[in-house]
């Protein structure tokens, strides 16, 4: 007869609590108003030249919005959000209608100007559409000031 060894009798000490909810990896690349929309295009490239699926991206503005989506709003709305719906390219818009994204993998918020209330806004709605990163490209000061906590 055969016995069971001691360590297997002993309790295993529990490990570190599961999260409740899945927090997103926060990047921030630092860079000015100015500069935020130019670095959020670098992240971006950055994302896809490893693999990243275009349609996992959204990137969010808080000032002027990106080329891109005036472009497309110059088509209308609907088909503006048939494209966000379509899911199948990186998506631009501003943080006035980010609130109707959905949420993606990746979020890109450039922080390129626009009133602290909609950056703050921005910023929250990003975090809540982020499923494993969020990045967030512009003032490191102005970003710490909206969080109201050091990033």
């Amino acid at each position: 007869m055969q016995r069971a060894s001691r360590d297997a009798a002993k309790p295993v000490p529990p490990g570190p609590p599961a999260p409740t909810a899945a927090t997103p990896q926060l990047q921030l690349i630092p860079a000015s108003a100015q500069g935020a929309l130019d670095a959020a295009e670098e992240a971006v490239d950055l994302l896809l030249d490893s693999g990243r699926a275009p349609g996992d991206v959204l990137v969010i503005t808080t000032g002027d919005p990106h080329p891109w989506a005036t472009h497309e709003l110059s088509f209308g709305e609907a088909s503006y959000w048939a494209q966000h719906d379509a899911g199948d390219d990186v998506f631009y818009t501003d943080a006035k209608a980010a609130e109707r994204a959905g949420a993606r993998p990746v979020v890109v918020v450039a922080v390129n100007g626009g009133p602290e209330s909609e950056a703050a806004s921005a910023l929250s709605v990003a975090h809540a559409r982020a499923g494993t990163l969020l990045i967030v490209c512009g003032d490191p000061q102005r970003i710490n000031s909206v969080l109201g906590a050091g990033v």
